[in-house]
């Protein structure tokens, strides 16, 4: 099979992914093989090629928002169903977080493209247990991004604590942003973007947010709660100052750069910062029942298999109106 190779860390500007003929994965007890059919595309996948996430495996073979079909294996899916695979590959189910419903922050978790091998291939293998079945009305491409983007922005709406009928900022609008939103906007929230690039400030107009703004920029009026998507530490304080009192800030990357010092008072009255980690296969199945009830409408930019080093690229730059997904085979 052909798959795209990460064999060291290095900047995406040197193409470190090389597209290699390699043997077709065999499935394991408890594992089916999938033929892929499109990957999205994440920032994390560029904090794993780049080093930012330090390595877990080495080669290893990218990508976790993976949609394509059973070809074998296990019990719980029939050849040629079509499903979904995520970041979470699998669980110890051992530990005092797996047995409390906590397996996002597993002490010995597996994660897909990071620590096994991932969906920038034509076939991979994953846990039959964490795949998921999708709902139908999505191509593979668009249901691609509801993978990681959709389910960890999942996350952070139920996190940020935000109600119906209440003020929500994100920071940033690139993948997992324009789908919270669309389901913020599901759940009658009125939501503020505020990001640095003009052509996505227009996407989140068209999705209907209420105001748009620069990074930094203020909101016309206090927020009751935000959510960061950008990896940028700077963020944090702008953001704690556009809060309401009592209002959450979650953080929803994986990595982020140092946050600054801010003074007390921005803190004070009773906001709350936190972090999102990861994700439970409840959040998965959760948002994937919601993504069709809205229903979620992904905005894509579709690349070859073999342009992956020209994904990761085109989505450093900010350059992605949505998310990029690779097409590795058409949907039949």
């Amino acid at each position: 099979m052909k798959a795209c190779i990460l064999h060291a860390q290095q900047p995406v500007a040197q193409s470190p992914l090389r597209v290699e003929e390699v043997a077709v994965p065999e499935p394991a007890a408890g594992e089916v093989l999938i033929r892929v059919n499109a990957c999205a595309v994440c920032r994390t996948d560029l904090h794993v090629v780049e080093g930012e996430l330090h390595a877990r495996k080495m080669p290893v073979i990218p990508g976790h928002q993976v949609v394509g079909v059973v070809e074998r294996g296990g019990t719980r899916f029939t050849p040629g169903q079509r499903v979904g695979v995520a970041w979470l590959h699998r669980t110890c189910g051992d530990c005092h977080y797996c047995r409390s419903g906590r397996e996002n922050l597993c002490s010995h978790p597996d994660f897909t493209g990071y620590s096994v091998n991932g969906g920038f291939a034509e076939y991979m293998v994953a846990q039959e247990d964490f795949v998921y079945a999708l709902p139908e009305g999505f191509s593979s491409v668009n249901a691609a991004p509801l993978l990681c983007a959709g389910i960890i922005g999942f996350r952070c709406l139920h996190l940020s604590g935000i109600q119906p009928g209440g003020r929500l900022g994100l920071y940033g609008f690139g993948a997992a942003a324009h789908v919270a939103m669309q389901v913020a906007r599901h759940w009658g929230v009125e939501v503020y973007a505020m990001t640095r690039d003009e052509r996505h400030r227009n996407l989140a107009l068209e999705l209907g947010a209420a105001w748009t703004g620069d990074t930094f920029d203020m909101p016309p009026m206090l927020l009751h709660a935000a959510i960061v998507f950008a990896p940028a530490g700077e963020i944090v304080p702008s953001a704690l100052a556009a809060l309401e009192k009592g209002g959450t800030l979650a953080l929803g990357g994986i990595h982020m750069s140092d946050i600054p010092t801010f003074p007390y008072s921005l803190l004070y009255h009773e906001r709350v910062i936190r972090s999102v980690a990861n994700n439970t296969r409840h959040d998965g199945e959760e948002f994937l029942k919601i993504a069709a009830e809205v229903p979620i409408r992904t905005h894509t930019v579709e690349f070859p298999l073999d342009q992956a080093n020209v994904a990761l690229q085109t989505l450093k730059q900010d350059a992605i109106r949505g998310s990029a997904v690779l097409r590795v085979a058409p949907d039949l």
